[in-house]
Protein backbone atom coordinates (compact mmCIF):
# COMPACT_ATOMS: atom_id res chain seq x y z
CA UNK A 1 0.00 0.00 0.00
CA UNK A 2 1.58 3.50 -0.38
CA UNK A 3 2.38 5.92 1.81
CA UNK A 4 1.78 9.80 1.71
CA UNK A 5 3.93 11.92 3.50
CA UNK A 6 2.46 15.06 4.81
CA UNK A 7 4.25 17.67 6.04
CA UNK A 8 1.99 20.20 7.80
CA UNK A 9 -0.45 17.67 8.78
CA UNK A 10 -2.25 19.10 12.01
CA UNK A 11 -3.74 22.40 9.79
CA UNK A 12 -6.83 22.78 8.04
CA UNK A 13 -5.35 21.46 4.84
CA UNK A 14 -2.92 19.16 6.52
CA UNK A 15 -6.38 17.68 7.83
CA UNK A 16 -7.72 17.57 4.45
CA UNK A 17 -5.01 16.40 2.84
CA UNK A 18 -4.77 13.16 5.43
CA UNK A 19 -8.50 12.73 4.59
CA UNK A 20 -7.96 12.33 0.91
CA UNK A 21 -4.75 9.77 0.95
CA UNK A 22 -7.46 7.82 3.75
CA UNK A 23 -10.25 7.89 1.29
CA UNK A 24 -7.88 7.07 -1.66
CA UNK A 25 -6.71 3.88 0.19
CA UNK A 26 -3.40 5.00 1.28
CA UNK A 27 -1.39 5.09 4.38
CA UNK A 28 -0.32 8.56 5.91
CA UNK A 29 3.19 9.63 7.70
CA UNK A 30 2.51 12.34 9.23
CA UNK A 31 4.89 14.70 10.25
CA UNK A 32 3.83 16.53 13.64
CA UNK A 33 5.53 18.87 16.36
CA UNK A 34 4.43 16.54 19.84
CA UNK A 35 1.92 14.04 20.63
CA UNK A 36 -0.82 16.58 21.25
CA UNK A 37 -0.41 17.65 17.66
CA UNK A 38 -0.65 13.92 16.33
CA UNK A 39 -3.82 13.76 19.48
CA UNK A 40 -5.68 17.00 17.35
CA UNK A 41 -4.63 15.42 14.01
CA UNK A 42 -6.72 12.27 15.14
CA UNK A 43 -9.22 14.29 16.80
CA UNK A 44 -10.23 15.79 13.21
CA UNK A 45 -9.76 13.13 11.14
CA UNK A 46 -11.86 10.95 13.10
CA UNK A 47 -8.89 7.84 12.85
CA UNK A 48 -5.48 7.10 13.72
CA UNK A 49 -6.23 4.12 11.78
CA UNK A 50 -3.53 4.57 8.77
CA UNK A 51 -1.68 6.87 10.21
CA UNK A 52 1.85 7.03 11.31
CA UNK A 53 3.28 9.63 13.31
CA UNK A 54 6.48 11.03 13.57
CA UNK A 55 8.08 14.12 15.61
CA UNK A 56 9.88 16.49 14.00
CA UNK A 57 11.02 20.00 13.47
CA UNK A 58 9.80 21.08 10.26
CA UNK A 59 11.45 25.04 11.06
CA UNK A 60 14.59 23.13 11.58
CA UNK A 61 16.82 22.97 8.06
CA UNK A 62 17.94 19.63 9.37
CA UNK A 63 14.28 18.10 10.90
CA UNK A 64 13.06 16.93 7.78
CA UNK A 65 16.53 15.26 6.80
CA UNK A 66 16.01 13.20 10.68
CA UNK A 67 12.93 12.04 9.26
CA UNK A 68 14.05 10.55 5.75
CA UNK A 69 17.21 8.77 7.25
CA UNK A 70 14.56 6.86 9.67
CA UNK A 71 12.49 6.01 6.29
CA UNK A 72 15.92 5.07 4.69
CA UNK A 73 16.66 2.45 8.20
CA UNK A 74 13.44 1.26 7.62
CA UNK A 75 12.40 2.81 10.99
CA UNK A 76 9.03 4.30 8.98
CA UNK A 77 8.00 3.84 6.28
CA UNK A 78 8.35 4.28 2.66
CA UNK A 79 6.71 7.11 1.07
CA UNK A 80 5.34 7.30 -2.64
CA UNK A 81 3.74 10.66 -2.68
CA UNK A 82 4.88 14.20 -0.19
CA UNK A 83 2.04 16.77 0.36
CA UNK A 84 3.66 20.20 1.94
CA UNK A 85 1.34 22.52 3.23
CA UNK A 86 3.03 24.40 6.57
CA UNK A 87 1.65 27.79 7.03
CA UNK A 88 2.46 31.37 9.84
CA UNK A 89 0.38 33.70 10.50
CA UNK A 90 -2.62 35.06 8.73
CA UNK A 91 -2.99 38.29 10.46
CA UNK A 92 -4.24 41.77 9.11
CA UNK A 93 -0.98 43.80 9.78
CA UNK A 94 0.09 46.76 8.03
CA UNK A 95 3.63 46.80 6.40
CA UNK A 96 4.59 49.63 8.11
CA UNK A 97 3.67 47.80 11.52
CA UNK A 98 5.44 44.37 10.55
CA UNK A 99 8.55 43.66 13.19
CA UNK A 100 11.38 42.26 11.69
CA UNK A 101 10.87 39.58 14.33
CA UNK A 102 7.64 38.94 12.60
CA UNK A 103 9.28 39.34 9.20
CA UNK A 104 11.47 36.55 9.69
CA UNK A 105 9.83 34.21 11.81
CA UNK A 106 7.03 33.78 8.57
CA UNK A 107 9.23 33.20 6.31
CA UNK A 108 11.23 31.09 7.86
CA UNK A 109 7.97 28.45 8.74
CA UNK A 110 5.67 29.76 5.65
CA UNK A 111 8.71 29.74 3.03
CA UNK A 112 11.81 28.02 4.57
CA UNK A 113 10.08 25.00 6.00
CA UNK A 114 8.44 24.18 2.89
CA UNK A 115 11.67 24.86 0.67
CA UNK A 116 13.66 22.32 4.02
CA UNK A 117 10.53 20.03 3.12
CA UNK A 118 11.26 19.54 -0.93
CA UNK A 119 14.90 19.61 -0.42
CA UNK A 120 15.51 16.51 1.98
CA UNK A 121 12.40 14.50 0.46
CA UNK A 122 12.87 15.00 -3.13
CA UNK A 123 16.06 12.60 -4.54
CA UNK A 124 14.00 9.97 -2.07
CA UNK A 125 11.47 10.36 -4.39
CA UNK A 126 13.63 10.20 -7.63
CA UNK A 127 15.79 7.29 -6.17
CA UNK A 128 12.60 5.20 -5.91
CA UNK A 129 12.03 5.21 -9.79
CA UNK A 130 8.59 4.23 -9.77
CA UNK A 131 5.48 6.85 -10.54
CA UNK A 132 5.61 9.11 -7.18
CA UNK A 133 3.96 12.89 -6.47
CA UNK A 134 4.87 16.28 -5.06
CA UNK A 135 2.06 18.47 -4.48
CA UNK A 136 2.35 21.82 -2.15
CA UNK A 137 -0.38 24.55 -1.73
CA UNK A 138 -0.12 27.93 -1.89
CA UNK A 139 -2.40 30.81 -1.34
CA UNK A 140 -4.25 33.87 -3.54
CA UNK A 141 -3.11 36.16 -0.40
CA UNK A 142 0.27 36.43 -2.40
CA UNK A 143 -1.15 38.14 -5.39
CA UNK A 144 -4.09 39.54 -3.41
CA UNK A 145 -1.73 41.21 -0.51
CA UNK A 146 -4.83 41.77 1.48
CA UNK A 147 -2.89 40.68 4.33
CA UNK A 148 0.51 41.99 3.60
CA UNK A 149 2.45 39.28 6.09
CA UNK A 150 1.83 36.60 4.89
CA UNK A 151 1.20 37.40 1.27
CA UNK A 152 4.71 38.09 1.15
CA UNK A 153 5.54 34.54 2.43
CA UNK A 154 3.88 33.05 -0.49
CA UNK A 155 5.63 34.57 -3.51
CA UNK A 156 8.49 33.02 -3.21
CA UNK A 157 6.18 29.87 -2.65
CA UNK A 158 5.32 30.68 -6.11
CA UNK A 159 8.66 30.40 -7.50
CA UNK A 160 9.67 27.38 -5.66
CA UNK A 161 7.00 25.97 -7.54
CA UNK A 162 7.25 26.72 -10.90
CA UNK A 163 11.47 25.75 -10.42
CA UNK A 164 10.10 22.55 -9.20
CA UNK A 165 7.96 21.92 -11.90
CA UNK A 166 10.66 22.80 -14.59
CA UNK A 167 13.05 20.23 -12.37
CA UNK A 168 10.80 17.31 -12.47
CA UNK A 169 9.35 17.79 -15.92
CA UNK A 170 10.96 14.23 -17.09
CA UNK A 171 11.57 12.58 -13.72
CA UNK A 172 8.78 10.11 -12.25
CA UNK A 173 7.82 12.93 -9.93
CA UNK A 174 4.37 14.74 -10.70
CA UNK A 175 5.08 18.10 -9.16
CA UNK A 176 1.70 20.24 -8.35
CA UNK A 177 0.46 23.08 -6.90
CA UNK A 178 -2.54 23.97 -5.58
CA UNK A 179 -3.23 27.86 -5.40
CA UNK A 180 -5.99 28.09 -3.25
CA UNK A 181 -8.22 31.55 -3.34
CA UNK A 182 -10.94 30.32 -0.67
CA UNK A 183 -11.16 29.66 2.90
CA UNK A 184 -10.70 26.04 4.35
CA UNK A 185 -11.08 24.58 7.99
CA UNK A 186 -11.30 21.61 10.01
CA UNK A 187 -15.04 20.21 9.59
CA UNK A 188 -16.26 21.38 13.00
CA UNK A 189 -14.61 24.94 12.56
CA UNK A 190 -15.87 25.61 8.93
CA UNK A 191 -19.48 24.46 10.23
CA UNK A 192 -19.69 27.33 12.58
CA UNK A 193 -17.90 29.66 10.54
CA UNK A 194 -19.85 28.82 6.98
CA UNK A 195 -16.64 27.89 5.35
CA UNK A 196 -15.67 24.94 3.49
CA UNK A 197 -14.74 22.05 5.08
CA UNK A 198 -11.17 20.08 5.27
CA UNK A 199 -13.64 16.80 3.88
CA UNK A 200 -14.86 18.66 1.27
CA UNK A 201 -11.39 20.03 0.25
CA UNK A 202 -10.29 16.81 0.05
CA UNK A 203 -11.64 15.37 -2.92
CA UNK A 204 -8.92 18.21 -4.91
CA UNK A 205 -6.22 16.00 -3.52
CA UNK A 206 -7.61 12.55 -4.50
CA UNK A 207 -8.26 14.26 -8.22
CA UNK A 208 -4.32 15.02 -8.56
CA UNK A 209 -3.06 11.59 -7.01
CA UNK A 210 -5.42 10.01 -9.39
CA UNK A 211 -4.97 11.83 -12.63
CA UNK A 212 -1.19 11.13 -13.98
CA UNK A 213 -2.10 14.00 -16.57
CA UNK A 214 -1.76 16.77 -14.37
CA UNK A 215 1.46 17.15 -13.79
CA UNK A 216 4.39 20.36 -13.45
CA UNK A 217 0.48 22.56 -12.76
CA UNK A 218 -0.83 24.96 -10.92
CA UNK A 219 -4.60 23.90 -9.66
CA UNK A 220 -6.41 27.01 -8.97
CA UNK A 221 -9.44 26.10 -6.18
CA UNK A 222 -11.18 29.47 -5.67
CA UNK A 223 -14.38 28.59 -4.89
CA UNK A 224 -16.69 25.21 -4.50
CA UNK A 225 -16.96 24.48 -7.80
CA UNK A 226 -13.52 24.08 -8.53
CA UNK A 227 -13.08 20.99 -5.64
CA UNK A 228 -14.39 18.26 -8.13
CA UNK A 229 -14.17 20.55 -11.97
CA UNK A 230 -10.18 21.13 -11.53
CA UNK A 231 -9.01 23.77 -13.08
CA UNK A 232 -5.44 23.87 -13.88
CA UNK A 233 -2.42 25.00 -16.46
CA UNK A 234 1.27 24.49 -17.32
CA UNK A 235 3.45 26.45 -14.45
CA UNK A 236 6.07 26.95 -17.37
Amino acid sequence: METVLVIGATGNIGTSTVTAALRSKRQVLAVVRNQKSGEKLVKNVGTSEGITFVEADVVSDSGMRGVVEQVRAGKLPAFQHVFTCVGADYIPVALKDITTAQLRDNMSRAFEANFFAYRETISYLLEQGRPATYTICTGSQGDLAIFPLPAMTQGPLFSMATAASRENAETNVRFNEIYLGMRVEVDEAAKKHGVTSASEFSVVYESILSRSEIRGSRVRVMNNGDLKDLKYESKF
